[in-house]
């Protein structure tokens, strides 16, 4: 006769499946946020000053990321994950690039860079997020990242990116104008 007693499951050890759900809602939201973000860093007017300011930006998004999956983050380490991803993907991260250099451009180079920026910046934010929340909540951290094995779901999610940003352009134009009538 067995005297063991039936363990309750209390709100600290909910199920695993529970838990990781509930962070990939959280690094949802913070993708978004980050996302948004890089919109505005697109329109940063001086070349090179957007990138520093587009990397930082997706750095602390990737540290934002590693907390809510309790992964450790090491600021070197992120450095070397998201430049390994982004040669990865050369040909679909190379945009942000090409939008700031073609800032040196007067007026043309400029023009088409306001408009392309916001977009290419996002975009690939967004693709980031997406790679690093799927790795962390499959259990991965930074030292284990091999950005080779992410570059086709990489450039998958830059393409899904764009649509996330177009519909967030229009959401916020909808917006304004809700406010203007």
């Amino acid at each position: 006769m067995s005297t063991e007693t039936p363990v309750e499951i209390t709100e600290q050890q909910e199920p695993v499946e529970a838990n990781v759900a509930e962070k990939n809602v959280t690094a949802e939201g913070q993708v978004k946020n980050y996302t948004f973000g890089a919109l505005g860093v697109g329109l940063i007017p001086i070349p090179l000053v957007d990138l520093a300011a587009l990397v930082a930006l997706q750095l602390k998004m990737l540290h934002s990321l590693a907390n809510t999956y309790n992964v450790e983050f090491k600021g070197e380490l992120g450095k070397s994950a998201i430049a390994g991803l982004l040669g990865s993907g050369l040909s679909v991260s190379i945009a942000p690039f090409a939008a700031s250099f073609a800032k040196f451009v007067p007026i043309i180079g400029q023009s088409l860079a306001a408009v392309s920026a916001p977009a290419l910046n996002a975009a690939v934010t967004f693709a980031v997020g997406q790679v690093f929340i799927q790795h962390f909540a499959s259990g991965g951290t930074l030292l284990d990242f091999d950005p080779s094995k992410m570059r086709d779901y990489f450039a998958e999610q830059v393409e899904a990116g764009k649509k996330v940003v177009s519909s967030m352009q229009k959401e916020k134009t909808e917006e304004k104008s809700t406010v203007s009538a």
